[in-house]
Parts: C-alpha cells; sequence; structure tokens
C-alpha cells in the first residue's frame, strides 16, 4: 500500500507506535479520500522503518521517527493517530493537541474519566479534533439500525438492551499480551471488549447515561489482578435495562440485541461485520408465536448493507473531513465525539467501581 501523492489537500496523519491495530489503520488511511500517513514514530528507528516497509507505505513519502515526539514536532504533520497502551495515552494525546495535532485515539480512551478529562480540555484549549477509534460507528449499517430504532411506530420505546463481546485468548495472549498487563491497559477486557459493549448499550440508548451500573458477580481477573472476564448490568430511572458480558476467555461472539415495545433488532457481528463489503442485521416489529404456540407468526426481516470503504476507512474519513474543516476555518471541532466517548468512559469507570466494590451498585453522574 504506497502512500497517496493524488488525494487532493489530504489531512497529514502520523502515527506513533507500531502496534498491531496500527496495521489497520494505516491501511484505512491509505484507502481513505482525504487522508495520507507522511510519518510513523516508534522508540525504535528500526521499527518505524520496517513499519513502513512491512505496510507497503513509500519509504520517501513516510517519514520515520525513532520517537514519539518527532512525530508530534513534526509540521507536515497535522493529525495523529494514537494506538499506544492506555497508560500512556495521557501523556501523548496531550502532548499532541499542545502541538496542534487533531488526535484520533484508540480505545479506551483512559484509564479513567478524570484522565479523559484532561486530554480533553487540551483538545479544546488548542482548537482541534477529537475522536476515538470505535470503527463500528461509521459503518452505514450504524445509521440504518438507527432510523429503525427512531421508528417510534415499528419499534416503540426502548426496553432492553443486551450486548456480548468475547474472543478466546490462547495461552500466548492470556500471558504477554499489552491487554493483561497492570502497567500497559489495567482495565483488561473491560477496558478492551467492555468498551464496545457500553458504547453499543449507549449508541441504542441514544446516548441517555444510565443511573446505576451493578457489575455481575463472577468477574475474571489473573494473577496481576487485571480482568480477563466481567459481565453488569446498566438500569435507567424509566426502568430501562441493559446487560453486558465482555471476555478474553469465551470464543468469539460479538450480539447485540435491543428490544422495545413493538419491535426488535438484532446483529451478530456488530464490532467487526462477517464481510467487510456487507454488513448484516435482523428487525422485527409485532413478532408472535402462531395459534398453537409450535413456531412463531411471522420471522424476522434480514437487512444487508453495503459500504463504499470499510468501516475504519470511513472512521479516517469522517475524522479527517473535521479536521480538514478546522484546518481550512470552515468549521470548528464537533463536540458529539468528545461527549460520547467521555459517556462511554464513565459508565466504564462505573462497571470497575462496581466490580472492586464487591459487585454493589454505583451511581453513574454525567
Amino acid at each position: 500500500m504506497a502512500a497517496e501523492t493524488t488525494k487532493s489537500n489530504p489531512i497529514r496523519f502520523g502515527i506513533l507506535g507500531c502496534a498491531e491495530i496500527a496495521r489497520k489503520v494505516a491501511r484505512a488511511i491509505g484507502l481513505a479520500p482525504n487522508a495520507v500517513i507522511v510519518a510513523v514514530g516508534s522508540r525504535s528507528l528500526d521499527k518505524a522503518r520496517r513499519f513502513i516497509a512491512d505496510n507497503g507505505l513509500d519509504a520517501d513519502a513516510v517519514r520515520a521517527f525513532g520517537s514519539y515526539e518527532a512525530v508530534l514536532e513534526d509540521p507536515g504533520v497535522d493529525a495523529v493517530y494514537v494506538p499506544l497502551p492506555t497508560s500512556l495515552h495521557l501523556r501523548w494525546a496531550v502532548a499532541a493537541a499542545e502541538r496542534g495535532k487533531h488526535l484520533l485515539l484508540e480505545k479506551p480512551t483512559a484509564l479513567c474519566a478524570a484522565e479523559l478529562d484532561r486530554i480533553l480540555s487540551a483538545c479544546r484549549s488548542h482548537g482541534v479534533q477529537f475522536m476515538d477509534s470505535t470503527m463500528w460507528m461509521h459503518h452505514p449499517r450504524t445509521a440504518k439500525m438507527r432510523e429503525l430504532l427512531s421508528d417510534s411506530a415499528r419499534f416503540g420505546q426502548l426496553k432492553t438492551i443486551h450486548s456480548c463481546f468475547s474472543f478466546s485468548g490462547n495461552p500466548a495472549f492470556l500471558q504477554n499480551d499489552i491487554r493483561v498487563k497492570p502497567d500497559l491497559d489495567a482495565l483488561g477486557a473491560l477496558g478492551d471488549v467492555g468498551w464496545y459493549c457500553i458504547r453499543s448499550i449507549l449508541w441504542a440508548a441514544d446516548y441517555e447515561l444510565p443511573t446505576k451500573a451493578i457489575a455481575l458477580q463472577g468477574t475474571v481477573k489473573n494473577e496481576a489482578g487485571v480482568i480477563l472476564s466481567c459481565g453488569s448490568s446498566l438500569l435507567w430511572e424509566d426502568g430501562k435495562v441493559a446487560t453486558f458480558q465482555c471476555s478474553f476467555m469465551a470464543d468469539l461472539m460479538m450480539e447485540l440485541i435491543v428490544g422495545g415495545t413493538h419491535g426488535s433488532l438484532r446483529l451478530s457481528d456488530f464490532v467487526i461485520p462477517f464481510e467487510e463489503e456487507k454488513a448484516p442485521f435482523t428487525f422485527g416489529s409485532g413478532l408472535f408465536f402462531n395459534e398453537l404456540v409450535t413456531g412463531w407468526q411471522s420471522l424476522p426481516s434480514t437487512h444487508i448493507v453495503t459500504a463504499s470503504l470499510p468501516q475504519e476507512a470511513l472512521m479516517v474519513q469522517e475524522f479527517s473531513r473535521l479536521a480538514g474543516s478546522i484546518r481550512d476555518s470552515t468549521g470548528k471541532p464537533d463536540d458529539k465525539w468528545p461527549t460520547i466517548s467521555k459517556k462511554t468512559q464513565l459508565v466504564l469507570d462505573a462497571v470497575k467501581a462496581s466490580i472492586d466494590q464487591g459487585y454493589r451498585p454505583v451511581d453513574i453522574v454525567g
């Protein structure tokens, strides 16, 4: 994947760190029509050069740096993608904002909401766009599902949400991956896969914060105290209820079920579609049993939504559009994305607090 030279006035990206997820986002930047990679930084210059070579980037067009600081000091970089361990987000996200770089930040965004507040404050103070890299938010399927959930006649009032994201980490993962190391990603499975579950619940609830989190008993931690598997219920004052389960110890599942008074929505690949070019979901309205209760009167309808670009490229495209409008003085930072990130982090914090407090209810205060 050679760096693009024919894109018109693209946002110029620097990448801080050569994590595995950075390969996916590097590809996405190459596919996005309004973005280009111009710099890669690592703690090792050789590692940065290997990342450029291994990902098919043009070594003559993409600068390799042996430090993150060098990327931030590069005047040819407009924005940075930060896939570093969560423990490093506060330092480098704030540093990026202070140097006027728009910030695309991996999830979880921070170790706690207080840290995220400092990141968002730096972004606001320096007029840069913030967005976390929850990629499924940008798939056209997500917008189509929102249309159906907003249809009061077919869906009705939201009542229940269930989300599950798990994958089975092999012994090497469970021993060595940064996501199980307390000094790197102390939130473990809750921060990694649980972030997606919480975001999907908030999305389904149109970002209305629940009032309480009650972690489910049975949390599994490793010897270092990092969460490998956990779950929680979330409650709203009007009676809505959500549950989620996230784990590094169960087979790959990405389930989302949203139930209303008149309809229901289901999908089994909400984080990463089964296929890159198209994504399915089912929706039913007024479903019920047949007369003898031996089957259903009617079945949910299947909807398949195609995508012009992979969801991660659509994310980069939207982020770059916002950053470009700021650069060109035609727009200001969009507060939608930092607001959604903050709400996700608040719920995550409350679930962790409930676990730490012996599964007691914890109030969620926005």
